[in-house]
């Protein structure tokens, strides 16, 4: 599914959200996380029958990396 995912904070504050790139189905997919859980797509989106799966898994894995203090 999603492979090598990794995040970025997009200012100190944590306020204005993350930079996320990973891969999907072969692809580098690139957005930002929106600290209300809204993902802005830049490039690579997936298709929109995938988006809601994919959009899970984001939201997972940040609620791991970033919220739980992981």
């Amino acid at each position: 599914m999603i492979s090598h995912f990794q995040y970025k904070s997009i200012h100190t504050s944590k306020l204005f959200g993350w930079s996320i790139s990973f891969f999907y189905k072969g692809k580098q997919v690139e957005a930002t996380y929106h600290r209300d859980g809204k993902i802005e797509w830049h490039q690579n989106q997936p298709e929109e029958a995938d988006i809601e799966l994919v959009t899970k898994a984001i939201h997972d894995l940040m609620l791991f990396h970033v919220y739980d203090g992981s």
